[in-house]
């Protein structure tokens, strides 16, 4: 038996594994909270080994509903650091294998193990039996755009006032998922651009060119909002067709506070 692992955390334990090879790894069945701490910790290790992820699909899909994480795999998607792919048959264990090593992952209270072996016939057989199912399993189907992307695009097409603002509010999150828990990203890109005056036109364009969304979801969600006070609208005559609508933050509490407070007063007027 090789020397088992025991951290405070997935992300953490993910580092070791991942320390240990230049090799793809084999990441099979993690919980949601090991897919999430699993991207987070390729991003931060820029050294880190191609992972190759086999996971369910509704556990992929209700991990990648958060904008934060989903963006984040599809640049380490972009970059090749990262794939990820669908079990048929979604087995009761979570292992991680290298090409050294097999670990069990598992989780109790705070505290994570990788129980390892380092037996040479058993590694063998289990990498080419990952390494066989990799090859005919069908490859997750992730619409989010990279955040890379969707940044740069965003100063190109809006400004960079506002994809600072965007940047600042990602930072102050923990979650965007637009479900109680978080902002979702269409409503985090409609708030930043009422902040600084823009064309629902603009924002809701740049949105469908970069796949964030269409831009039925923007005007559907701006209404939302406008309903509830947190923006405002007023119209902009053009030289041809119908007036445009500039974007404007309609509660003082939003107008007064600072881009990475946007969130948490947005949120808070909300649930109120």
């Amino acid at each position: 038996m090789t020397e088992n692992l025991l951290q405070d955390d997935v992300g953490s334990m993910l580092t070791t594994v991942f320390g240990a090879t230049d090799e793809p790894v084999y990441v099979v069945n993690p919980s949601r909270r090991s897919i999430s701490e699993l991207v987070s910790t390729l991003d931060a290790d820029s050294d880190a080994p191609e992972v190759r992820l086999l996971a369910d699909e509704r556990a992929l899909k209700d991990v990648m509903d958060d904008f934060l994480v989903a963006s984040t795999a599809a640049d380490l998607i972009d970059e090749e650091r990262l794939t990820m792919r669908l079990l048929d048959d979604v087995p009761n264990h979570s292992v991680a294998v290298t090409v050294d090593t097999v670990y069990a992952l598992v989780t109790i209270s705070d505290t994570v193990g990788g129980l390892g072996t380092d037996d040479a016939q058993f590694v063998d057989n289990a990498y080419d039996y990952y390494d066989s199912a990799w090859a005919d399993a069908d490859e997750y189907s992730l619409r989010t755009p990279p955040l890379n992307r969707v940044q740069s695009t965003l100063e190109a097409d809006i400004g960079p006032e506002t994809a600072s603002d965007f940047n600042d509010v990602l930072n102050s999150l923990s979650t965007a998922r637009g479900d109680g828990d978080g902002l979702d990203e269409v409503t985090i890109s409609l708030l930043v651009a009422a902040r600084n005056g823009e064309l629902l036109y603009d924002i809701s364009k740049w949105g469908e060119d970069v796949g964030l969304a269409s831009k039925a979801t923007f005007s559907r969600t701006k209404t939302k909002l406008e309903d509830m006070n947190l923006i405002d609208t007023e119209k902009v005559p053009i030289d041809v067709g119908r007036p445009r609508l500039r974007l404007m933050l309609g509660d003082d509490r939003l107008k007064d506070a600072d881009p990475d407070e946007l969130a948490s007063v947005a949120q808070s007027i909300l649930a109120a």
